[in-house]
Formats: structure tokens, C-alpha cells, sequence
């Protein structure tokens, strides 16, 4: 044998020998292979994308054009607050293409598949909870191959546990899909694979039932199919239901969803919409919601609050402190049905007795204006009412505008219409300085016999004109009175049956007794009303008091306490016609306003001032412009002022001490 034949066959034997030893090592390394030697990188990837620790059991790889991951026991931990798990899976199964990976660096992932996935959401009165994510990784959408193409989602027994204090929150949902197709079919049918959730449990304070149906994961990135959406709630009395589809719901493109609620109280719906509404009476409200340019809109909806039919738009623009404008209207309203958005409970407002006899002996409405959560939003509302069909309300239709802005309330605009007049008012409220308050109100050309058509009691016909100021603060309306400054002045020309109008006007059990202690007749007829009053520091004075009948005059002279809720108040009366007698003196007016006395006799005559006689003290030329604003150039109410200032005292006081004059006849 040659040395080379030695050399070639040493060669071989060591090629053998090596060969042997790799595939040796080959198979020890098949054999030995452990995919979970990856596992402390995934935890990396995976921790840094949620920003929370994450942690896998075991992980297993199946290669292959379509590589299979599947992760065994996946958890993403709590907080140091909340130590729970936020959230678990038993198998994690992930399908990815590595074709499309190695040539664009784009992820495909045909499948994702949860099985037996369990979220914890948990939370505490302060606000604080377990599932606010800080990821630090970058987003893939800046990556060359973009964000990852989704394909078939897969969840089988999930579970998700809601406890949050700060909600008042406790449930559980249910979450699978069903009708999931095969992952690896191509095409893949976008309309196969729907989200289903069912819930069940309390939210806030009120026991909640949850049921949603949503379409296939696929169809999320499917710029040309509408993602549907079918959602119903039931949150106590409340009733949603929300149903339609998306447009490109992760871009959030638009809406076209049918939105139903109902329920026994509007203010119930503030936890599951974030917008602070007022208590109201039974409601149900069908309509359509849209989304375009950062908007949403409830558009178009109609229903009913109480016995009030309610339609319009509202839009809201997403943020912290949302702004929302609304543009409603109703054909046919009940006011109290509105009441709640004055602070008052929505039920049918009792009238001037009712209120007089409350057990509070308060006339003035003491309820603190409620506005709960005024600063939850910022609001732009205009309303119409076109027909107030409360017969108790002597009011025809309503126009309001309102701005809520950083928790300031201003109503610019409060109009109604009573009969051909129109009363004018508007508010602003300043909750961040006790409430203070500031409101105007005019009054023109009020029709006397609408005012006075709910009492059923009252003929005739007049006119009512004037304004009201007032400047306060203080969280009811009794509050207010109490501390307010301004004044009312009120001017009536022409009128109907005396009897029957002053004892509704002053929402008194005076009756009967005061126009017989005045010595008017019951069937006068009211020729001119003036009363100038001003309010100072809650205790309202008399600059001047007028009333003028066909056949008497009575002037006033007092105070009304709006602290103590009482009054002080004297009247004298002097006949113009032969015909009526007249009083000695002034009759007085005291006590509590919701049952006020009345003790004529010579020491009240002392106490009120004789001297004041039956004058007038604002001068009448200064009222004048009041009363033609307000009912128009009125010759009854200019002459009475007139003649009132001039002859303060009538025939009835000279009657008394003499026989009637020519002069007496001259001012009859």
C-alpha cells in the first residue's frame, strides 16, 4: 500500500469521523432543541410593547411558509397598587408568514387564537387603576413594512372582570367568536368570525346587562366594508341599544348607527355617556349617529320626555371637557317636564296655594338648584317650544339659548309668548362666586285675560307691561330673593272683575277679606295697576303703588322681607264715586307671606304715616317710558298717575268731613 493510498484512506476515516460527530450533534441538537431558550427575548419584545411585565410559560414553534408560535401560559402583571394579574392566557397561538416578512419586512398574521384569555380591570374611588399602559416600544406603523395585516381572531371562553370603586363597576363578560373561518382559505371571508360579549353585574349603583355583537377582526382594516355593530345595554331602568356599522373603525372614518334609549330619568344616563342632563320624567329618544371630522352627531332623533314631544341634533366633540351643541325643539311642551333644568324635581308644579301651605311655611321654592357636574362638559344649546300645553301655565310657546362654558352658565335668551305679548328675559349664573346671579326680564304687551284663563275665574281684558332685575347669589330661589338686589316694576291697563284678579295675581289666601277691608266692590273693573318696587339687600320698598279702579283707588305704601319671608304693608283706599264708602284710615298688611293678617285701624293709620296721604312718591313722568314700552300708549294708566299726584286725595276723604264739592265732581 502507498503512502498516498495511507494518506486518502486517513482522509476518509477523518471525513467519516466528522461527518458523524455533526450529524451526531444534529440530532442531540433535534433532540434537545428547546424553543423556551427564546423565551426571555419574546418577554423583552413583549414587555417593552405593553409597557407591563410580561411572562411565558413555555413556547413552541412549528416552521414552516406559514410559521406557527404558540406561547403557553402568557400573563401581563399588575401594579404595585393592584398586584392581580391584568391579564392571562392559557395558549397563545400566533400564525405568521414568512414569505411576505423576509421579502417587504411586512407582518402578516394569518391567526391569532386566545384560548381561555382573562383580563382583570380594576379600579378605586380616587381614579386610579390597573390598566393604564405605558409601552415604550415604537409603533410598528413607522416601521418600512407598516403595521401588522391581521386575518382570523380566535377567542375561546374569554373572560373579562370589571371592579371599579370609582364607577361603582362590578361584572363579568363573557367574550368569544363564532363562525371564525379557516385561517389558511384564501380569500379569507371578511364577513365570518364575529365578536360576541355578554355581560351581567352592577354599574353605578345600578344593576347592568351587556350583550354586544361585533363583525369579524378582519373587516377592521377592510377600508371598503363597513364594520358592524350591534350593542345593546341595560344599566338599571336604562335602556340603549346601538345598531349599524362603522367606517373604518381603527381611523374612525364615520358612522351610520340607529341609537335608541329610554328610561325613567335622563340624569341616569351621565355614567354611560359622560354628559351631565338634568333630571327629567320618563323618556324614549330614537336616532341617528354619525362621525365625521372629530365629530359626533346624534342627528335627526325624536321621542318624548314626559308628555313633551323632543327632537333635533346634538354633536359633541371629543376631549377631555367635551363642547356640545344641541339644537332641539318640540312641537307640543309641558314645562314641568323641563323642570329639572332648573334645579326643580320633574313633576307637576303646584300651584301659589299649594306652595303656601308647604311645610316649610315658605312661599319661595328653598330646593337647591341642582346642576351636578356642570363642569363635565362645555354646552351650547338653543331650544324651541312651539305650544306650551300646560293649562296651568298661562305661557304659549318658549325660545331659549344657553352657554355653559368652564362651569358659567348663561342663558341669553328665555322667551315666551303670552297671548300677543312676549316676555323677555335672560341669566347668567357664576358658580364660582357663590352662585352669584344676575337675570333682566321684560314684559310687553302681556295679554291680561291669557294670564288669567287658567283660573277660569276672570272676564275682561288688559294689558301688563314692565321689567324685573335682579342681582344675587344663592343656591335656590329663596336664597336669592334673600340676598338679591334690582327691583320689579309692573304696569296693567284695563282689566276684568277686581275680585277675581287680585287674589290670583298675589297667590294669597287673602280672598274675599282684603277687597272688602279696601272697600272695593266685587264686581270693579281694574282701570290701571302700577306698582314700582326696589329691591335692596333682600327687602323689597315701594317707590310707588297704584291701583285704580271704576270705583276706588288704593296706593301703597311697605316692605316685603324676602329673609324672613314676611311683609309689612299698608293700603289705603279712597272711593271715587259717592256711591262706595271708604275706610277711616289705611288698613295693614303683616305677617308671613304664605298667611299674612289684615288689622285695620287708627293705630296702623299712625304706624304707615298719614302724611303719605295718597301720593305717589317716584314721580309719574318717570314711569311713563315703562309703561309705553309695556302696554302701549295708555291714557288710563298716564291720567291716573296724573291725577294721583295732583289730587291725592278723592271724593271719598272729602265725603267724610263735608258734602261733595264741584270740585268733587271734577275728579270722579
Amino acid at each position: 500500500m502507498t503512502q498516498a493510498t495511507t494518506r486518502k484512506q486517513t482522509l476518509a476515516k477523518r471525513g467519516a469521523i466528522a461527518v458523524g460527530v455533526f450529524v451526531l450533534l444534529l440530532v442531540l441538537l433535534i433532540l434537545l432543541w428547546r424553543w423556551d431558550w427564546f423565551i426571555p427575548l419574546v418577554e423583552r419584545q413583549a414587555s417593552a410593547a405593553v409597557g407591563r411585565p410580561v411572562t411565558i410559560a413555555h413556547l413552541h414553534v412549528r416552521l414552516g411558509r406559514v410559521t406557527t408560535i404558540v406561547a403557553d401560559d402568557v400573563a401581563i402583571d399588575g401594579t404595585t397598587q393592584f398586584p392581580d394579574k391584568l391579564a392571562t392566557v392559557k395558549a397563545l397561538t400566533v400564525a405568521v408568514e414568512l414569505l411576505p416578512l423576509v421579502r417587504h419586512s411586512q407582518v402578516v398574521l394569518p391567526l391569532i387564537d386566545l384560548d381561555q384569555p382573562s383580563v382583570k380591570i380594576l379600579g378605586d374611588e380616587a381614579g386610579a387603576n390597573n390598566f393604564s399602559l405605558s409601552p415604550s416600544g415604537s409603533s410598528s406603523s413607522s416601521k418600512p413594512g407598516g403595521g401588522p395585516r391581521l386575518g382570523v381572531l380566535r377567542i375561546e371562553q374569554g373572560r373579562v372582570h370589571v371592579d371599579d370603586n370609582h364607577f361603582k363597576a362590578l361584572f363579568d363578560i363573557a367574550v368569544e367568536t363564532r363562525n371564525a373561518p379557516d385561517p389558511f382559505k384564501r380569500p379569507l371571508p371578511a364577513d365570518q368570525g364575529q365578536i360576541v360579549a355578554s355581560g351581567t353585574g352592577h354599574y353605578a349603583g345600578q344593576p347592568i346587562a351587556v350583550h354586544f355583537v361585533g363583525g369579524a377582526i378582519l373587516s377592521l382594516r377592510d377600508k371598503t366594508r363597513p364594520y358592524p355593530v350591534d350593542l345593546r345595554v341595560e344599566n338599571g331602568p336604562t335602556s340603549v341599544s346601538l345598531k349599524g356599522t362603522v367606517e373604518q373603525p381603527l381611523t374612525f372614518g364615520g358612522a351610520n348607527l340607529k341609537l335608541a334609549f329610554s328610561g325613567p330619568d335622563m340624569s341616569l344616563l351621565y355614567p354611560l355617556t359622560g354628559v351631565p342632563l338634568p333630571a327629567t320624567p320618563p323618556y324614549s329618544i330614537t336616532g341617528k349617529i354619525d362621525y365625521s371630522k372629530q365629530i359626533v352627531a346624534f342627528r335627526d332623533f325624536e321621542g318624548r320626555v314626559g308628555s313633551s314631544d323632543l327632537g333635533g341634533t346634538i354633536s359633541a366633540v371629543p376631549a377631555r371637557v367635551p363642547t356640545i351643541n344641541a339644537d332641539l325643539h318640540s312641537h307640543n311642551v309641558d314645562l314641568t317636564d323641563l323642570g329639572g333644568f332648573v334645579g326643580a324635581k320633574p313633576a307637576a308644579a303646584p300651584d301659589a296655594k299649594t306652595a303656601a301651605k308647604s311645610k316649610t311655611g315658605s312661599v319661595l321654592p328653598d330646593t337647591p338648584i341642582s346642576m351636578p357636574k356642570i363642569r363635565a362638559a362645555n354646552i351650547h344649546l338653543t331650544y324651541r317650544g312651539d305650544h306650551i300645553k300646560n293649562k296651568s301655565v298661562p305661557l304659549d310657546n318658549i325660545v331659549a339659548r344657553l352657554d355653559i362654558d368652564d362651569g358659567r352658565i348663561d342663558l341669553k335668551q328665555l322667551d315666551f309668548a303670552v297671548g300677543t305679548g312676549t316676555i323677555f328675559s335672560s341669566v347668567s349664573i357664576d358658580p364660582d362666586h357663590a352662585m352669584r346671579t344676575k337675570a333682566h326680564a321684560d314684559f310687553h304687551k302681556i295679554d291680561l285675560s291669557r294670564v288669567m284663563q287658567s283660573t277660569h275665574a276672570f272676564q275682561g281684558q288688559g294689558i301688563i307691561g314692565g321689567k324685573a332685575d335682579l342681582l344675587t347669589n344663592g343656591n335656590s330661589v329663596a336664597k336669592m330673593m334673600a340676598n338679591g338686589s334690582g327691583g320689579l316694576t309692573l304696569v296693567m291697563s284695563g282689566g276684568g272683575n277686581v275680585s277675581a284678579l287680585l287674589p290670583d295675581i298675589a297667590g294669597l289666601e287673602l280672598g274675599n277679606a282684603l277687597l272688602s277691608a279696601l272697600g272695593i266692590p266685587n264686581r270693579a273693573t281694574v282701570q290701571c295697576f302700577v306698582a314700582d318696587l326696589p329691591l335692596k339687600d333682600g327687602i323689597m320698598s315701594t317707590n310707588a303703588f297704584l291701583l285704580q279702579t271704576s270705583e276706588a283707588r288704593s296706593v301703597g305704601r311697605g316692605t316685603i322681607d324676602f329673609r324672613t319671608q314676611t311683609l309689612d304693608y299698608s293700603l289705603t283706599t279712597r272711593s271715587t264715586n259717592f256711591s262706595v264708602g271708604s275706610l277711616p284710615g289705611p288698613i295693614n298688611i303683616t305677617g308671613k307671606l304664605n298667611s299674612p293678617s289684615i288689622l285695620p285701624g287708627a293705630e296702623i293709620a299712625a304706624r304707615a304715616g298719614a302724611a303719605t296721604a295718597l301720593g305717589v312718591v317716584l314721580p309719574p313722568l318717570a314711569l311713563l317710558p315703562t309703561i309705553q314700552f309695556g302696554v302701549g300708549d295708555s291714557a288710563a294708566c298716564r291720567d291716573a298717575l296724573a291725577d294721583v299726584r295732583e289730587h291725592p286725595a278723592a271724593h271719598g276723604q272729602a265725603k267724610a268731613t263735608s258734602k261733595a264739592t264741584p270740585a268733587a265732581h271734577r275728579h270722579r
